[in-house]
């Protein structure tokens, strides 16, 4: 079985491709082209966590699983808060094939996906992007919107202004282009913003619907599993609701489980999966004065699109 290192998956995966390959990724989902058991999680002692997420994309048949640690302190030491493997099986024998760097195809395929539903849910004018959080997502985040809308302002917000400032100074030694700056409060970070982004590891709400603009675009990453929660109330009822996979989104995305348990919403309030859109069978936002929500819970046909582009090339 061969092992690919995260830099290699890098230099495999530029972000631009992985953003059509992922995109090309939800349309099969949402043809019904892919077999998703949710994704299953272990707790671990303190705030640490081991998931694990089995998928199969079936035409052409790609398998595999991705096992992924969750370790929110990780950043403190330089290290990434995900971390594990993804195993590709040969269709073919069963026999496991490739093992792929989890935490740079997770940063990717993330980033890429949010990019992808940005570029189908967000205003074409879109310029000013918030990003909650001060991690690799935000990273990656930052380099895939660019990709797909023309930002003069990126506001970055984190859990202390220290940390800002720092991811900030940071990301401007190797960009130094970027239109950065570090702002004091996800509040302040958001008003009047065009996009945002929130990609932390936060088990408490980070952004709050009342914050929120006419017109806005809002991506909610970080919280996979129902432990987790980065937007509140307000913010899924007052925007046009979109998710990566139906089945993870009323399993575990806390804000929706919550709101339907109380009957603030029915299920009805997801408008679509972002494949449905990709693929023209679902519209997009209503309006220019809409705003609309991409809610991510992250699905192993994202991985499984990336790992197999992986695969293909070093075949090549």
């Amino acid at each position: 079985m061969r092992t690919v290192s995260a830099e290699e998956v890098r230099q495999l995966l530029p972000m631009r491709e992985a953003i059509g390959i992922v995109r090309q990724a939800m349309i099969e989902v949402a043809r019904g082209k892919a077999k998703l058991p949710l994704r299953s999680v272990v707790e671990l002692e303190g705030n640490k966590k081991l998931g694990v997420m089995p998928g199969a994309l079936t035409d052409p048949l790609v398998y595999g699983v991705k096992l992924l640690s969750l370790f929110p302190d990780n950043p403190a030491r330089g290290l990434s808060s995900h971390t594990g493997t993804m195993i590709l099986f040969d269709p073919d024998t069963g026999a496991p094939a490739l093992a792929v760097d989890a935490d740079a195809l997770t940063a990717i395929r993330t980033a890429a996906a949010t990019a992808s539903a940005t570029d189908a849910l967000a205003r074409r004018d879109a310029r000013t992007l918030a990003i909650i959080g001060t991690g690799e997502q935000a990273e990656t985040h930052i380099e895939a919107l660019c990709l797909v809308r023309d930002l003069t302002e990126i506001r970055i917000s984190g859990r202390t202004t220290d940390r800002a400032e720092a991811f900030v100074t940071r990301m401007l030694t190797h960009n130094p282009g970027l239109p950065l700056q570090a702002v004091q409060s996800a509040q302040e970070a958001v008003t009047g913003a065009d996009i945002v982004c929130t990609v932390t590891s936060s088990s408490e709400v980070v952004l709050r619907g009342e914050w929120i603009e006419s017109g806005c675009h809002v991506n909610a990453v970080g919280a996979s599993i129902p432990a987790m929660q980065e937007i509140d109330r307000e913010m899924l009822l007052c925007a046009e609701t979109f998710v990566d996979y139906r089945p993870s989104a009323l399993a575990q995305a806390r804000e929706i489980i919550d709101a339907l348990a109380e009957g603030a919403i029915t299920e009805d309030h997801i408008r679509a999966e972002i494949g449905e859109v990709h693929e023209g069978s679902a519209t997009g936002r209503s309006g220019r004065e809409a705003i609309t929500l991409y809610r991510s819970l992250g699905i192993a046909a994202q991985d499984l699109a990336c790992a197999e582009a992986v695969r293909r090339k070093l075949d090549s």
